[in-house]
């Protein structure tokens, strides 16, 4: 009697094992967003509330600086144990350096600086972080099927979005409630949670460890195969620069609202959960569009245009509550007005993130199979480098240059890109 094959599994079976491994993926992927939504929503208005200067607010991004980096991490956590060991590992590190910081204040004496062992342990906190990073991505390229790289795709952006609104916004809003000790001890305790569920994940404890390889040393010749890819110093030029203007203005605004008579609970509400759901519903549709077959260079030089005019209608806002004529206190429509322009930014940021990260994509597709990887990070690398500077040094220039002639810099910033859009190459098209 012949026998029969074993039936293949039906769609609920695939559906299954799917969810079963997005759902820990996306636990991850929102506490990974943590630590940006700390220091770029929730530590600049703690910092600025207890009294401490746009300069050192804004140079306190400098802590970002192992994100740079992370080209050095990768080969370490490739070569050495399992990502998901390193993954387990990074995240009770960031859990440990959360349980120290609640104990430090935040603040030196008068507000003059930040001490030095918060900065410290916040630099730290950065370096877990961005190992963190690389051991999930790594993940998640080992764990996820061809079919199921979208859906883990738009699991990881939504996720680790929301996770930076939690950590800016939500915490903000309860920071009423919380002192410094207990907000780090919260997160102190959302970390280990997260790293025992690293450790123990059905999906993850199922993953194959891969053989170790060799990895050689970066040389001249690997950079000279990288740059010799079509468009690869144009794009290097773009990602740069193109984030300079809004960067600053995102960073400095809400600032400049809290010095305007805003509560931080008010702003934490707006500019954390508010501006991060408008920026996944940016990010979601620029995805829309890119599969409706708009390439990305005419839409990038379309939704420019309207970034440009979203962060000139947030400059006259800013003119206007400068003005000596107005009222210390915004009024309602001034108010709602200006935190109105918050979520507009970040939906038209989120927009052109995503189609930035699309054409850098492209730009990296053209390179030959083996260098496709380095060749992406080395891009994401130069993006963030171009928000860390501006970022860093957008309190130094409000202070300096006053806010009205900090933000027609930003405007000015932000015209560049659309005037280099007008020299890409023909390969990128």
């Amino acid at each position: 009697m012949a026998l029969n094959a074993a039936p293949a599994p039906g769609p609920r079976p695939l559906a299954m094992a799917m969810l079963g491994k997005l759902l820990p993926l996306a636990g991850l992927y929102l506490v990974q967003g943590l630590p940006y939504g700390l220091q770029s929503g929730l530590l600049p208005v703690l910092l600025r509330a207890r009294g401490l200067s746009l300069t050192r607010v804004g140079l306190a991004k400098a802590l970002y600086a192992p994100w740079l980096f992370k080209l050095v991490w990768a080969p370490l956590v490739d070569k050495w144990g399992s990502s998901r060991g390193w993954l387990a590992l990074s995240t009770a590190a960031l859990g440990l350096l959360c349980g120290l910081l609640a104990t430090l204040p935040p603040a030196g004496p008068g507000g003059a600086a930040l001490p030095v062992p918060v900065a410290a342990l916040l630099l730290l906190l950065n370096l877990a972080a961005a190992v963190q990073d690389v051991a999930l991505d790594m993940l998640a390229v080992r764990l996820l099927e061809p079919a199921e790289l979208g859906p883990g795709n738009t699991v990881q952006v939504v996720a680790y979005k929301l996770g930076a609104a939690l950590a800016s916004g939500g915490l903000l809003a309860l920071l009423p409630a919380l002192s410094w000790t207990l907000l780090f001890l919260l997160l102190a305790a959302t970390y280990w949670l997260a790293a025992a569920a690293a450790w123990v994940a059905p999906a993850l404890r199922q993953l194959p460890v891969p053989p170790p390889s060799a990895h050689p040393r970066p040389s001249l010749r690997l950079q000279q195969d990288l740059l010799a890819v079509p468009g690869t110093l144009w794009t290097a030029g773009f990602v740069l620069t193109y984030k300079l203007g809004e960067q600053g203005a995102s960073g400095l605004f809400p600032l400049l609202l809290l010095d305007g008579g805003i509560s931080t609970a008010e702003l934490g509400l707006w500019n954390g959960v508010g501006a991060v759901l408008c920026s996944i519903a940016g990010s979601s549709l620029g995805g829309v569009l890119l599969a409706r077959c708009w390439q990305p260079l005419p839409l990038l030089r379309s939704v420019l245009w309207f970034r440009l005019g979203g962060l000139a209608y947030q400059t006259a806002l800013l003119f206007q509550l400068n003005s000596p004529r107005t009222n210390p206190v915004p009024g309602t429509v001034l108010r709602g007005a200006t935190l109105l322009s918050l979520c507009l930014q970040h939906l038209l940021g989120g927009l052109v993130t995503t189609t930035t990260f699309t054409m850098m994509m492209r730009c990296s597709q053209l390179a030959p199979s083996a260098l496709q990887a380095t060749h992406y990070s080395l891009l994401a690398t130069l993006e963030l480098l171009g928000k860390l500077l501006v970022g860093t040094l957008a309190g130094a220039l409000a202070d300096s240059l006053g806010p009205r002639l900090c933000f027609s810099l930003f405007l000015a910033l932000s015209a560049t890109p659309m005037l280099y859009l007008g020299f890409a190459p023909s390969a990128l098209a």
